[in-house]
């Protein structure tokens, strides 16, 4: 017989997570504080030293005539309110993909018609409830920050025969302001923004329909139903979120480009999801809920997490390799402006220690994928692995020599996890925590690998 379930976000939780929250406040406010007595040059991570190569990839820009842009009238905001913006949009784009993810996850498993993982949909489902939440702060985070962020957005750089005028960014207006004029108020870019999350946040409503209607009427119609918005929706999926990649996290440099951006976007966020589910689940089952998981369900679990670890790495390596065999300047200055410069440089080699080579040393065996002790481990390290991830590829962009990396970023991070855990268990405490009229319930009671 399937157990009814129903999760209780208890008072310890929150307030856990207001502690999480509120500690993260107290370290972004000391962080503020300190990037701002530090007269916004030299940062306590901050390079002092540009080396060679940056040098040399520098007057490879020169060469391409948009330096005068770059370096010349378009500083901006201080470096401590840029640091702020920075982080406060690299962590909406990490934790929008955590939302976007936990729907992709759920359609993933319905359009394969896969049965083993039943019992733990809701959890993904619940990370959905992000997702308008994401759509509102990307709009109202872009016009507050897009200045400083976003180099295209200046308006001279458009302007033919003036000082500021980059070819390049103007060959690439169309992308942007279609179909007004370049320069002017990016009226494409902004609608994309709007479409996606507008789609995104209609299907996870149909989709979050059909599950909870399934509770209470049984059968096979709304299963049925719900996999047909989850093949339309994949599709959808597939498109937008590459563009989204190019259009949050690739055109902060805009000179660059990589057709490997959409995949490598996708791979970092897939993996990070994968993790999350992981660990709530794992967390779940060890204080007494998800009576139907066992060690085969985890072991599953364990196994997208190791499995998409190494595609993430594959995806980084083909990305690396072939910019580097290749030795075309205006490709190779976006490694060579993370290699060369600190805080990227450690950030860069950290991040592939800590999203290849300890979960896939760690999660090898057989054995530790299903464990609840390996994978409460694997799983945070995965996630801060990919936060890291998402830092090497939005901070130096905007940042370049100036980054820094302290208590102003890790209290950030803090204040959005805490959001993102109180949306999501809120979300699960509202509805059954099983699907106990899942068709392919039985199958996922009998599942072992």
């Amino acid at each position: 017989m399937i157990a009814e379930e129903k999760y209780e976000f208890s008072a310890t939780a929150k307030k856990n997570i207001m502690i999480l929250g509120v500690l993260g406040i107290v370290l972004f406010i000391a962080g503020v504080f300190m990037a701002m007595n530090s007269g916004g040059h030299g940062e306590e991570h901050a390079s002092a030293i540009v080396t060679s190569k940056l040098v040399a990839s520098a007057d490879q820009e020169a060469a391409a005539g948009h330096e005068a842009a770059a370096e010349g009238e378009h500083h901006g905001s201080p470096v401590w309110l840029k640091r702020i913006y920075t982080s406060l949009w690299q962590n909406n784009v990490f934790f929008t993909g955590l939302g976007i993810i936990g729907l992709f996850f759920v359609a993933i498993q319905y359009a394969a018609q896969a049965g083993w993982s039943a019992p733990i949909k809701r959890i993904p489902l619940a990370m959905a409830h992000w997702i308008p939440i994401a759509g509102v702060l990307m709009l109202v985070l872009w016009f507050v920050v897009k200045a400083d962020i976003f180099h295209w957005t200046h308006h001279d750089l458009y302007e033919e025969g003036g000082a500021g005028y980059d070819r390049i960014i103007a060959g690439k207006s169309g992308f942007f302001f279609w179909p007004l004029e370049a320069g002017g108020f990016p009226i494409f870019y902004v609608l994309r923004m709007v479409v996606f999350f507008g789609l995104w946040y209609m299907f996870f409503v149909w989709i979050k329909k059909e599950m909870l209607a399934e509770d209470i009427n049984g059968g096979t119609a709304h299963w049925t139903k719900a996999r047909s918005l989850s093949a339309i929706f994949l599709v959808i999926f597939a498109v937008s979120s590459s563009i989204a990649a190019w259009d949050w996290v690739m055109s902060i440099d805009t000179h660059w480009f990589s057709t490997m951006m959409g995949w490598y976007v996708f791979a970092s966020w897939w993996v990070t999801g994968l993790a999350f589910i992981t660990l709530v689940v794992a967390n779940l089952k060890d204080k007494g809920y998800l009576k139907m998981v066992n060690s085969n369900h985890l072991h599953d679990l364990g196994k997208f997490v190791f499995a998409f670890s190494i595609f993430w790495t594959y995806i980084w390596f083909s990305q690396f390799l072939l910019i580097y065999y290749a030795n075309i300047p205006e490709e190779t200055v976006y490694f060579v402006t993370r290699i060369a410069n600190s805080p990227y440089s450690w950030i860069f080699y950290t991040n592939l220690f800590l999203n290849f080579v300890l979960p896939f040393l760690l999660l090898m065996t057989r054995d530790a994928k299903r464990h609840m002790s390996m994978l409460k481990v694997v799983c945070p390290i995965v996630i801060v692995g990919h936060w890291f991830d998402f830092f090497n590829m939005v901070t130096p962009g905007v940042m370049k020599h100036d980054g820094g990396f302290g208590l102003l970023e890790v209290g950030l991070a803090m204040i959005f996890m805490a959001a993102f855990l109180f949306v999501t268990l809120s979300a699960l405490a509202k509805v059954p925590l099983v699907a106990k009229n899942h068709p392919m319930m039985e199958e996922s009671m009998n599942h072992h690998i």
